[in-house]
């Protein structure tokens, strides 16, 4: 098996002054960058004192497994002969919460909605989500489920 290395760079950005001396003292700001790529301003879960208007890691992890699963079914929708012209997904991701403050996703649900050229075989088109798993690293790596609603539409 072939070896790959993925790199990004978190910095904190939340100091206030004083650092971490107190708990309130502090804000869960940071910013996320890859090699080349512009830095993402990020912060943490609003229940746990974040920014509701910036990515926190939750959303993150979600929006890299349903990218995952959207640039594989592109991909075999092409090799396919599946021609899609559009692409949308608001995917689902489950939690919970214990009483001590640890959490864990559960399950994941992605909902994509796909538009596909007239005539297209809307079956054809629904399997090939069962055979993404086998194909995405994100999908491969969590350790909860990741099932798909998808919704098609011609146009």
């Amino acid at each position: 098996m072939a070896g790959h290395d993925f790199t990004a760079r978190i910095a904190w950005t939340g100091n206030r002054g004083a650092g971490t001396q107190s708990y309130r003292g502090y804000d869960r700001t940071w910013d996320m960058a890859t090699p080349g790529g512009v830095a993402v301003h990020c912060s943490n879960d609003p229940r746990l004192g974040g920014d509701p208007t910036l990515p926190n890691p939750e959303d993150l992890l979600l929006a890299s497994l349903a990218a995952c699963h959207m640039l594989w079914y592109l991909h075999l929708a092409s090799a396919a002969g599946i021609m899609v012209t559009d692409y949308a997904d608001d995917p689902l991701g489950m939690a919970e919460s214990a009483p001590d403050g640890t959490g864990r996703f559960v399950k994941a649900v992605l909902r994509p909605r796909i538009t596909l050229a007239d005539g297209s075989d809307v079956a054809a088109a629904d399997a090939i989500h069962a055979r993404i798993h086998a194909h995405c690293f994100i999908a491969r790596s969590v350790n909860f489920p990741v099932e798909y609603a998808a919704t098609y539409h011609h146009g």
